[in-house]
């Protein structure tokens, strides 16, 4: 089944050539389904490489999933194209102060993760949307510096400095078997990663409403989960598509900014060759299994959520 979006957000275009199944609003009112609600909060300053990443993999699955666009009102975007929050987002505000309510809720990462959270000039703002989610959104899920800044708002959990950029593609093995996040997935999966801080792992174990279900000795922790999947941590990018990594690498050289070549990423590590994607699989079937796990639980009203 499609996801619902506009016919004019660029994505529609792209995710159409690519031959994901997306639905116009006009279609989808005339279908007598409930549809999954999925709100996406985009953080990143790549706002339409972001969305059509994640749509990509909100549509490879058979379910119709409606899809609201949140922006931080207290924030001005200077990457996104001109009028495109105003014609296809809606302030986080307005989203609390209608009481509206999602099966699904994804917050991505963000390119401020060496400051202090209450330094990020939007902090009050998304630290209120998820305040908001925990009874207003059946399942979240936090991407990177999203899933940082939840468990330090949920647990009090620091983030940690890296000595040097987490950059490239790493293994990653599973220490939950069983979770439905993880059905179908081999035994290590692979997964990029790009950071400059870390979660807290001895924090984080501490806290007994936390399980780290995935992790690795390189990058620490990869998944933690809280109240049955209805929080998800998830500290890398399994959305990233084949060049995401190389475009990162090539801005921070072109601002001479100190860059290690992505690990794991270009064939012998040959900046060159074009990159070989090993995660594309595993992140469509996350996606997919996240979305399964939302359908079968989320109560059929929404209002119902708490």
């Amino acid at each position: 089944m499609p996801i619902k979006i506009p016919r004019a957000l660029p994505a529609y275009n792209a995710l159409r050539e690519e031959r994901v199944f997306v639905m116009t609003e006009d279609r989808a009112e005339h279908q007598d389904i409930r549809p999954l609600k999925v709100g996406i909060v985009n953080l990143m300053p790549t706002t339409v490489d972001t969305e059509i990443q994640l749509l990509r993999l909100l549509g490879n699955s058979p379910l119709q999933v409606d899809i609201t666009f949140l922006r931080m009102g207290s924030h001005e975007s200077k990457n996104a194209p001109p009028g495109h929050l105003d014609k296809f987002y809606i302030s986080a505000k307005e989203v609390i102060s209608l009481g509206m309510h999602f099966d699904g809720l994804i917050i991505t990462g963000a390119p401020v993760e060496t400051l202090p959270f209450e330094e990020v000039d939007y902090w009050d703002e998304l630290a209120a949307v998820i305040d908001y989610s925990v009874k207003s959104a059946w399942s979240t899920m936090h991407i990177c510096w999203g899933a940082q800044a939840a468990l330090y708002r949920h647990y009090g959990i620091p983030k940690q400095p890296l000595a040097k950029k987490l950059f490239g593609v790493f293994p990653h093995k599973i220490n939950e078997r069983h979770s439905p996040l993880f059905r179908g997935f081999d035994d290590e999966f692979l997964a990029p990663q790009s950071r400059h801080t870390s979660c807290d792992r001895d924090a984080l174990a501490a806290r007994p409403e936390l399980t780290i279900q995935s992790e690795s000795v390189e990058t620490g922790v990869f998944l933690a989960t809280a109240r049955d999947l209805r929080e998800i941590y998830v500290t890398g990018h399994l959305e990233y598509d084949s060049l995401t990594l190389d475009r990162e690498y090539r801005r921070d050289l072109g601002q001479g900014k100190p860059i290690a070549i992505p690990r794991n990423y270009y064939p012998g590590d040959d900046a060159s060759q074009a990159p070989v994607v090993r995660w594309r699989a595993h992140a469509h079937l996350f996606f997919s299994n996240w979305l399964n796990y939302v359908y079968q639980e989320t109560p059929f009203n929404l209002d119902d959520i708490k």
